[in-house]
């Protein structure tokens, strides 16, 4: 039998605030999948850049949608970063 683990329950603001850092993660991971590119050279370097464009990307909006449809109001974040 598989030992239980305790249920954590966070409140809306460390939710929000976790969800946040997430989100500024995704867009430096972006960012510098971005500037990768750009000084990519050889094939296999300009493939790998590629691919890690498209991924984060791909997590960037996905954080974005989750925070559209989860978050009633935004709080005063003073900006994303």
């Amino acid at each position: 039998m598989a030992a239980e683990r305790p249920v954590t329950i966070i409140s809306e603001l460390e939710w929000l605030e976790r969800l946040r850092k997430e989100i500024a993660e995704a867009h430096r991971d972006w960012e510098n999948a971005n500037r990768f590119f750009e000084y990519a050279s050889g094939e296999d370097q300009v493939d790998y850049a590629i691919y890690a464009i498209i991924t984060a990307e791909k997590r960037y909006g996905m954080l974005l949608r989750l925070a559209k449809r989860t978050c009633k109001q935004w709080p005063q974040w003073g900006g994303l970063m």
